[in-house]
């Protein structure tokens, strides 16, 4: 028997964690999830393991936070959305990105976030 494949490990999932086009930089949906794919538990807690999580995606094609220009939150409360704004403000500048926020009856693994995003990476 085989080891366990980490939650985190690009093959762990049949999709890849980022893609490039021209320059920009197509990040698959990551979840409130710590590294070993357990949910992590509070409002902004949970929010900020999903943008840790996309983060990482983000790095697998070269890419940081500070490229993001779009984000798409999923989020199985609605009410999260005044902590995911002091979020936004605290991790990104102006002009801060495009974003969509919007409420799912649920997400994999029992997360409460899902973040998807798209970044213009210049050195692309």
């Amino acid at each position: 028997m085989t080891a366990p494949i980490p939650f985190s490990a690009p093959s762990a999932h049949p999709y890849s964690p980022a893609v490039v086009a021209g320059n920009l930089a197509f990040v698959s949906g990551a979840l409130s999830v710590d590294l070993e794919g357990q949910a992590v538990k509070g409002r902004t807690e949970a929010l900020d393991a999903a943008i840790a999580r996309m983060t990482e995606r983000l790095a697998t094609v070269g890419g940081a936070l500070s490229d993001v220009v779009k984000l798409t939150y999923y989020v199985t409360d609605v009410s999260l959305r005044a902590d995911a704004n002091a979020q936004f403000e605290r991790l990104f500048a102006e002009p801060r990105p495009a974003r969509t926020f919007l409420e799912v009856s649920g997400l994999p693994y029992g997360a409460t976030v899902e973040i998807d995003a798209i970044a213009a990476i210049p050195s692309v």
